[in-house]
């Protein structure tokens, strides 16, 4: 399914259910909110999204503990929900997505290979990540994780 027909369920579900969404980006940056906005009338349940590439940005903006990223690094599950449980409180949203990760194509160390991104959840359901490890271009990472990022979302709607 496309992008934009994963945006358009969505978009659908959220309305249906009278459910708002906000989102923090890292590798991205911004492409999950520009998908859903990509929409008339994304307004009625879009609340917004933080770019914070940098860890500072993190701190600053999403109010993660600079420990917490040096415990864990800025690509970990730890992060990856910690910012989706920011966006929730920061844009008062009834689900929240977040995305860190490595597109590459520099940026991989032993552990953490190109490709490797969380995707955080967060609802009144509770919080979550999910670990994948994309191949292709940093486009295509970066593409790939807006697909995924979105379908989460949507299933996490759907079971609300």
């Amino acid at each position: 399914m496309s992008s934009e027909d994963m945006c358009r369920k969505l978009a659908d579900a959220l309305v249906s259910k009278h459910l708002t969404i906000s989102c923090a980006e890292s590798l991205t940056g911004g492409l999950i909110g520009s998908a859903i906005t990509a929409l008339p009338g994304s307004s009625a349940y879009f609340m917004g999204s933080a770019v914070t590439y940098s860890n500072e940005s993190k701190e600053e903006i999403l109010g993660i503990p600079l420990g917490l990223v040096w415990e864990y690094g800025a690509v970990s599950e730890a992060v990856a929900i910690q910012m989706a449980r920011s966006a929730r409180r920061i844009y008062s949203s009834d689900i929240a997505v977040s995305c860190t990760g490595i597109a590459g194509p520099g940026g991989a160390t032993e552990t953490k290979p190109v490709g490797l991104v969380y995707i955080g959840v967060s609802s009144s359901k509770g919080e979550r990540a999910f670990r994948y490890v994309f191949e292709g271009s940093r486009d295509d990472v970066r593409e790939r994780t807006v697909e995924e990022a979105l379908r989460i979302a949507l299933e996490e709607v759907s079971s609300l």
